[in-house]
């Protein structure tokens, strides 16, 4: 059954079924859900467009054909873009060998079908023997599945958040470590120490990893390469080309591609 992002009316933990799938559908506007928590571990699973989890500290980007996964009891906020088809999964705790740290899963073609054949399935068809094997397939799979960088150290600490927020806000910027520092009546070294600490990257990687967020955000969203390009400021297209490719392995272009359903 399709949803809305906020499932209203619906609580994931009042079921004891090992597993539970729902299909979320995402108005023509960019939706949030703000800071909640389950029982239950959830995988957020994106069908078209993307979604940006925040947990604590970190924030995971999740493009279509991936998914995000938040063990149980980890508080976190839902950021889906315009008109996205997402699923939701909802396990109960100790069912399956998943991480016990958030992060985001690249979704085999199997997974992503036994999923999406959950999510038809009504609460009393979850008891039925035949659902039960598919969902121990399901289980048998989803350890294997292979995680990517897709994410974002963060830190409560208010001035990396002020540094997060305007570079979210103005991608295009450069400021160097020193004029942040100054901005921030830092020395560049304590700042330097400070990001570090609280990131565990260096400025120049911790920067260029909130790019790759926004860049796969834009993509996703039908923005071409050039675009995105200009938007995150590199004086050329072949210069985002490259660090796109360093950081995820291959170029925008396939990159997207390898995205959509086989």
């Amino acid at each position: 059954m399709d949803r809305g992002l906020t499932l209203e009316g619906f609580d994931p933990d009042s079921s004891r079924q090992p597993a539970q799938a729902f299909r979320i559908l995402v108005s023509e506007s960019e939706n949030e859900i703000a800071f909640h928590q389950h029982r239950k571990g959830q995988l957020i699973l994106a069908l078209h467009g993307g979604i940006t989890c925040e947990v604590e500290r970190a924030l995971w980007m999740v493009p279509t054909q991936h998914a995000v996964w938040v063990p149980g009891a980890m508080p976190h906020s839902n950021r889906a873009t315009a008109n996205a088809r997402l699923c939701f999964l909802f396990i109960e705790p100790g069912a399956v060998a998943m991480p016990a740290q958030c992060c985001t899963l690249r979704i085999s073609p199997l997974v992503r079908e036994l999923i999406l054949h959950l999510a038809q399935q009504n609460e009393g068809d979850l008891s039925q023997p035949a659902t039960q094997r598919l969902i121990q397939v399901l289980f048998d799979e989803l350890p294997r599945q292979a995680v990517e960088p897709l994410h974002l150290p963060i830190s409560g600490h208010p001035k990396i958040r002020f540094i997060a927020a305007r570079l979210a806000q103005d991608p295009q910027q450069r400021q160097t470590l020193q004029q942040w520092a100054s901005q921030l009546a830092m020395s560049e070294r304590n700042l330097a120490r400070l990001v570090v600490k609280e990131t565990g990257l260096g400025f120049r990687r911790w920067r260029q990893q909130l790019q790759l967020i926004i860049a796969l955000r834009l993509l996703i969203g039908g923005s071409s390469v050039q675009q995105v390009a200009s938007e995150l400021g590199y004086d050329s297209t072949n210069a985002f080309i490259t660090m796109f490719k360093k950081a995820l392995g291959n170029t925008p272009g396939r990159y997207l591609a390898s995205l959509e359903p086989r």
